[in-house]
């Protein structure tokens, strides 16, 4: 006899780089690197390696200190898009 899966979506856990801490997706922002290229996917949904990171400005800014996306993305991360994310962070307050 088969059993039934349970049909109740299961909760997507993250990780951020920054902190090392758990989270649902949801409540992250994820960066992306795609060909080479490495952008914020606001959709979440964006092919290619992703990381995340709590939208909290102390957070960023301490993801720009250790360097998080570039170990986490395995690639060279320009400091552009830490300031990116500070500035969209800073906007949303």
């Amino acid at each position: 006899m088969r059993m039934k899966k349970n049909k109740k979506k299961e909760r997507l856990v993250r990780k951020c780089v920054a902190t090392g801490d758990h989270y649902q997706k949801s409540e992250l922002l994820r960066i992306v690197r795609a060909g080479g290229i490495v952008a914020f996917d606001p959709t979440g949904s964006r092919e290619g390696r992703g990381a995340y990171i709590i939208p909290d400005a102390k957070i960023i800014k301490k993801a720009k200190k250790k360097n998080a996306f570039a170990r986490a993305l395995r690639m060279k991360v320009d400091e552009a898009i830490y300031d990116e994310l500070l500035e969209m962070v800073c906007d949303l307050s």
